[in-house]
């Protein structure tokens, strides 16, 4: 079989430890009651406005900038239409074409060798809420639909499971040590998804990407990518197409299994939400946000 070239970028989802939710004044906390911490706004319920949370926005913008992103001086919200049962308004509200910070970097230790990992965006967005699956049935506990949830996509400048492990925990020690997330994987307030492809050694134009979710911990991260990377370079070998979906990791076979075909941008439908006015940030705002970082 040919050599291959792994291509790695990861998604992390980080809760930031704000006191109340992204668009409303609902406590924003783990483990109360289901359904406790609700009300019309992450409801969705017709007629309720979502108010930013200004706390949120601070803590976006100082992890943006720990980064070294590019603050922009006018970002906005958009809503990211889809069905799923644990979102109350069929539509997230997200940032997609004009995100708080881009263009950034993560520097990483690798065996004593330093590398650097691109930070393509990072932004904002709102949690969705949480299925309960039991016997018969699945229950939702919307409490943590409209949580601030903090994406920060990466280039896919990592090759191997190593550099995306390092990757990971570099990250999260950085957003811990800037105290804006508990950064607790057990109880979902960092979560990755892993995109992946491989390519002919030596070749520089990208293969076909496939998405895995269901990341509940590095170690489950690195193994997923290692039993991905010889999926994809066995077919590929054989001349097989590399199909182009979503994959769930199944930890307990160590396997990947096909979730759905993976949806494209214009899926989404994206707009900007016209509830929500855009966020503008002046050079003396930045400067100030710059000067509290630890």
């Amino acid at each position: 079989m040919s050599a291959f070239d792994a291509v790695i970028g990861l998604e992390v989802h980080l809760q930031l430890s704000t006191a109340s939710k992204m668009f409303c004044g609902c406590p924003n906390r783990f483990g109360d009651a289901p359904n406790s911490n609700v009300c019309p706004v992450c409801l969705g319920l017709p007629g309720a406005l979502p108010v930013p949370n200004a706390a949120a926005i601070a803590s976006a913008v100082k992890a943006a900038l720990y980064l070294n992103c590019t603050i922009a001086p006018f970002s906005k919200f958009d809503r990211k239409n889809y069905f799923y049962p644990d979102l109350p308004k069929a539509y997230q509200i997200s940032q997609y074409d004009l995100p708080i910070g881009a263009h950034g970097f993560l520097d990483i230790d690798l065996e004593g060798a330093a590398r650097r990992i691109g930070i393509t965006r990072v932004h904002l967005e709102e949690d969705a809420g949480k299925l309960v699956h039991v016997p018969g049935a699945s229950l939702v506990d919307l409490n943590r639909a409209g949580t601030p949830l903090l994406e920060i996509v990466s280039e896919p400048d990592m090759h191997t499971p190593e550099e995306a492990y390092a990757y990971l925990t570099t990250l999260r020690l950085l957003m811990s040590y800037l105290g804006i997330s508990d950064c607790n994987m057990e109880e979902g307030s960092l979560r990755c998804d892993a995109n992946v492809s491989v390519r002919p050694a030596g070749a520089t134009a990208l293969g076909t990407k496939v998405e895995i979710k269901n990341l509940n911990s590095f170690k489950g991260v690195q193994k997923a990518l290692a039993y991905e990377i010889i999926r994809q370079s066995a077919l590929a070998g054989a001349g097989t197409p590399i199909v182009q979906e979503t994959r769930l990791y199944d930890a307990a076979a160590d396997k990947t299994l096909s979730m759905r075909t993976k949806e494209q941008a214009h899926d989404y439908r994206y707009f900007p939400d016209p509830d929500l006015v855009p966020l503008t940030f002046s050079d003396e705002q930045i400067a100030d946000l710059r000067a509290a970082l630890p």
